[in-house]
């Protein structure tokens, strides 16, 4: 989900694929956020979206999965060069940031992730005892609280370098996000009672649904192989169960695919 100023956007992924990167997007950006916090449950943060997002790609080949992505997209905008109308400078600018992410990429042990948990007892404990609730209490992790107390230079140094493999994938997924996203125009369309079905013309990947922040709903997407199903929701107080909505609401969707 994606907010502007007076909309917000909802995004349901048709492939599994699709959905591992959105995850990802997610973990990268609640590590950014929580690498900016310097207090000891800042930290806690930082490391326990790191474990996250180790976990995830420890899971999958998805190394392969993204270069082969990010390749077929440099093959494809590449042959629209010799196009008339075609913006080459922008082009050009977009083939650059495949061309780097692909670098990236490549230099990686195809299993770094599960290599680096694997092989690090410390962050093995601390993720070990990540699903209890509360599970990383002192008394249980009297290494990890340890390291909280040591000055935030040498924290920051141990987080960096564990990081440091990851970096190109975030680099990679979100490119590829971006250019997903942006691969169809929103087009509008009305979801009449608060009902909306649509057939796909062609391959769709990604569904974005944009409400605005005035209508006070939200969609419930609902995709199968040949079509998919946008129902609105009221959304006014969460401590009530929400209902459909009975009036039309304009939207813009988008049905992206590369």
């Amino acid at each position: 989900m994606t907010q502007g100023a007076e909309s917000v956007a909802f995004e349901q992924p048709l492939t599994e694929r699709v959905r591992t990167f959105l995850r990802l997007e997610f973990l990268f950006a609640q590590h950014r956020h929580a690498r900016e916090d310097h207090s000891s449950l800042g930290v806690r943060a930082t490391l326990q979206s790191l474990l996250d997002i180790l976990t995830v790609l420890s899971r999958s080949d998805l190394k392969n999965d993204i270069l082969k992505e990010l390749a077929d997209q440099h093959t494809a905008l590449t042959r629209l060069a010799a196009r008339p109308g075609i913006d080459g400078s922008r082009l050009q600018a977009i083939l650059g940031e495949i061309t780097e992410a692909l670098s990236g990429m490549q230099q990686l042990a195809t299993q770094f992730a599960g290599s680096l948990l694997r092989g690090n007892d410390f962050l093995t404990a601390v993720l070990n005892r990540s699903g209890i609730p509360g599970g990383t209490c002192a008394f249980d992790l009297p290494a990890f609280h340890f390291w909280l107390s040591q000055p935030h230079e040498r924290i920051r140094r141990d987080l960096d370098a564990w990081f440091a493999d990851i970096r190109p994938f975030e680099k990679a997924i979100n490119l590829y996000l971006r250019l997903l996203r942006n691969s169809v125009e929103p087009e509008s369309r009305v979801a009449h009672g608060g009902m909306y079905v649509h057939t796909p013309q062609g391959p769709c990947v990604l569904v974005r649904v944009t409400v605005p922040l005035a209508a006070h709903v939200y969609p419930e997407i609902s995709a199968g192989r040949h079509r998919f199903t946008v129902r609105f929701m009221n959304a006014n107080d969460v401590n009530v169960r929400s209902q459909q909505a009975a009036a039309d609401i304009s939207f813009l969707m988008q049905c992206c695919t590369l």
